[in-house]
C-alpha cells in the first residue's frame, strides 16, 4: 500500500505563516473520506527540519502545504516542484535557518528522501506574531483544500 503524507507547514502564531497548517486542517474536515484513508498520514510541522526528513523518509509520496512569499498577490496559490520552492522566501524556518527547500535538498543528497513530493504554496500578506490569517489567505482556503484533494487523487491512482 502506498503511504502518503499530507503536511501542513508553518508557525501557528505568526499570521499567514500558519496558512499551511490551517489549510491541511480545513482539508481534513472538508474531505474526511480521503483524510481517514489508511494510506494517508496527516501532519503539522511548525519547524521543518529533521522531523520533516523523518516523515518524508517513511512515506512514498507527500503533499506539502506551506506559506511562500514572492511578488504575487496575497492569497495566490502556487503548485511548485522542489526546484521552484527554493526561489520563494519562506518564514517557516527553524531556529537553525533550515526551511523546507533546504531540508528536502539535504534529504535527497543523503538519500534519505526518495518520496514523490508535491508542494502547494500559499502567497502570504503578513507574518505578525499573534495575528491570525489575513483576509486574502482566509479567502483562498476553499481553493487550497480542493487543490490538496486533487493532488491526493493523482497520488492515490
Amino acid at each position: 500500500m502506498t503511504k502518503i503524507a499530507v503536511i501542513g507547514i508553518g508557525q501557528s502564531m505568526r499570521g499567514d505563516d500558519a496558512a499551511g497548517i490551517e489549510a491541511v486542517r480545513q482539508w481534513s474536515e472538508k474531505y474526511p473520506e480521503t483524510a481517514v484513508r489508511p494510506e494517508i498520514q496527516i501532519e503539522a510541522d511548525e519547524l521543518p527540519g529533521l522531523g520533516l526528513l523523518d516523515t518524508l523518509h517513511e512515506v512514498d509520496a507527500a503533499v506539502l502545504v506551506d506559506a511562500v512569499q514572492s511578488a504575487a498577490k496575497p492569497g495566490t496559490i502556487h503548485r511548485l516542484d522542489e526546484g521552484e520552492l527554493a526561489a520563494f522566501i519562506s518564514d517557516s524556518k527553524s531556529a537553525h535557518g533550515w526551511g523546507v527547500a533546504e531540508t528536502i535538498r539535504m534529504g535527497r543528497q543523503l538519500d534519505e528522501v526518495n518520496s514523490a513530493i508535491r508542494i502547494i504554496g500559499i502567497e502570504i500578506e503578513q507574518v505578525e506574531i499573534g495575528a491570525g490569517l489575513s483576509k486574502s489567505v482566509r479567502d483562498a482556503m476553499p481553493a487550497i483544500c480542493e487543490i490538496i484533494e486533487e493532488e491526493l487523487s493523482i497520488l492515490l491512482r
